[in-house]
């Protein structure tokens, strides 16, 4: 018996926006001064750093709950699971729905709830609630879905992870570059085969942390400044994730009892290349032992970091052999883990 992933689904946002698109943006500094550099510098230096190439928006008519509503139904055709047998509906999120030339963000009703309207399940024991946790959330999805099922209290659980940055990033701030849209979704439920989930673990750092991404006013001097944007420290992000993270997947390992040289793959936030490869880099260093190659797929070339929805979506992507170089087979161990607003880290390991 084990705690399995049946079913996964993402949705990737057709529109795509490449960095040339930036071009004419009017980038600012924290006070509102414009940059020495050109434009073009900006972001030859931005792709150097993040490795981000292009990213995708959703359409003006989509929603966060819309995105998430499309991924859930391939999630569920992939498990050949009825929607009316869900238990639970757990979406993961950040900003809630953002209407298209709109600051404003729609909770009521929760996104789950929204995900569960569209899907037409009418079961009112299939319950639907929001998980606000940053990036970690999807994955923070996924250990309460586990413990859900261990308690008993549930059978099947549709968890997602879907946001909208490109709604809720500043123009006028070099990081809007980096925030993308899309969803993924997975069914969690236990079955008769071994494997699984087998480990997990999550931390919140809040003190000095607390505050490294944040809700701003826009860069520009003549914004209003009661309009709040996603707005972040990125040099201490990153400081924190690649001394912090390496850590905490190695805990998740060890308390899976599964040795290092078994792991195939890391499904790690899409958040930044570098930052990336630098925590996986740092994580074999503390076993002493060589990393191997193509153990950690990389998306964010493409699809930008689309928050919540960023490893479910690298997931679906190699599932469906559509990432070179990476796939995944029955028995391989893998590394579940993200880190974010908060600042909270988490991971799971699993068994395919």
């Amino acid at each position: 018996m084990g705690i399995h992933i049946t079913g996964v689904g993402s949705y990737i946002p057709s529109q795509t926006e490449k960095n040339e698109a930036f071009l004419n943006h009017s980038f600012l500094d924290m006070d509102g001064s414009p940059f020495n550099n050109e434009n073009v510098d900006i972001i030859e230096k931005f792709k150097a750093i993040t490795g981000i190439e292009e990213r995708r928006y959703a359409k003006p008519h989509q929603t966060a709950s819309d995105l998430a509503f499309l991924a859930a139904e391939k999630a569920l055709e992939d498990a050949s699971l009825d929607p009316e047998t869900l238990d639970y509906i757990i979406v993961a999120h950040n900003f809630g729905d953002i209407q298209h030339g709109c600051i404003q963000t729609e909770m009521l009703p929760s996104l789950a709830t929204r995900v569960k309207h569209q899907l037409q399940i009418k079961n009112p024991n299939c319950v639907a609630y929001d998980v606000i946790f940053g990036c970690p959330g999807w994955v923070e999805g996924v250990i309460q879905a586990q413990a859900f099922i261990k308690a008993g209290m549930a059978k099947k659980c549709l968890v997602i992870g879907a946001d909208t940055l490109s709604r809720i990033a500043d123009s006028n701030d070099r990081d809007s570059m980096i925030f993308a849209d899309g969803a993924g979704a997975t069914i969690i439920e236990e079955t008769d085969t071994a494997g699984g989930l087998l480990s997990h673990c999550t931390q919140t750092f809040s003190n000095g942390e607390a505050f490294y991404l944040y809700s701003g006013k826009s860069y520009h001097p003549d914004a209003d400044p009661t309009d709040k944007y996603i707005k972040m420290h990125g040099r201490k992000v990153y400081e924190f994730a690649i001394s912090h993270v390496p850590q905490a997947l190695k805990s998740c390992l060890d308390k899976s009892g599964e040795d290092i040289s078994t792991l195939k793959k890391v499904f790690l936030h899409q958040a930044n290349e570098k930052m990336d490869e630098a925590i996986i880099k740092r994580f074999y260093r503390l076993y002493r032992y060589p990393q191997p190659e193509n153990v950690l797929p990389i998306s964010i070339h493409k699809l930008g970091n689309s928050s919540v929805a960023t490893v479910p979506t690298l997931l679906d992507l190699v599932k469906r052999s559509q990432m070179e170089n990476h796939h995944v087979a029955q028995g391989d161990v893998a590394l579940f883990a993200s880190v974010g607003a908060g600042m909270n880290i988490n991971a799971f390991s699993y068994k395919f």
